[in-house]
């Protein structure tokens, strides 16, 4: 219908009249394919075989290297004056051989619980508090300090400070 009306009236009035995007006629016209597999394209001459990732998955897991990322097995490597294969192929390389991860030892944090503090008696254990008051002014305070026993919440010491 907006085929036959655009060749009297144009495009954008046909589209106009029927209420219909002029980006949706024009996706109509040329449909984007889809479910495109990019599993049967071929490999560029340049890519690198089996074997050349393998020597330099090789490198990147020497004892020399093995703690290092490739950021710095790369200038070590132009340092020495030989050229393995850019950063981005390496992390491709150890992607490949599920080898992205932290490289060196890492202590795992354990799940500590929060301390359980118990006063059976008055003077066991103190508790502080810092609490900041308005002073006179705008955008000035005063600091209060306090030590409190947990026993008998008490207030053992207290002082105001400028700081």
């Amino acid at each position: 219908m907006v085929d036959n009306l655009s060749d009297r009236v144009g495009t954008k009035t046909s589209c106009d009249v029927f209420g219909l995007p002029r980006s949706s006629y024009y996706y109509r016209q040329n449909p984007v394919a889809k479910n495109v597999s990019c599993s049967n394209r071929k490999l560029p001459d340049f890519a690198y075989s089996s074997q050349e990732k393998q020597e330099i998955l090789n490198v990147l897991n020497s004892d020399i290297y093995m703690n290092q990322t490739p950021y710095e097995i790369y200038a070590s490597r132009l340092d020495k004056g030989e050229y393995l294969s850019s950063v981005r192929t390496m992390y491709r390389i150890l992607n490949d051989n599920y080898q992205v991860k932290e490289r060196r030892n890492v202590r795992r944090s354990n799940n500590y619980q929060k301390p359980e503090l118990l006063a059976t008696k008055v003077n066991q254990i103190w508790s502080w508090d810092i609490t900041k008051l308005k002073g006179p002014e705008k955008w000035t305070y005063f600091y209060l300090y306090v030590i409190i026993d947990i026993f008998s919440r008490f207030v053992v010491g207290w002082m105001v400070a400028y700081r």
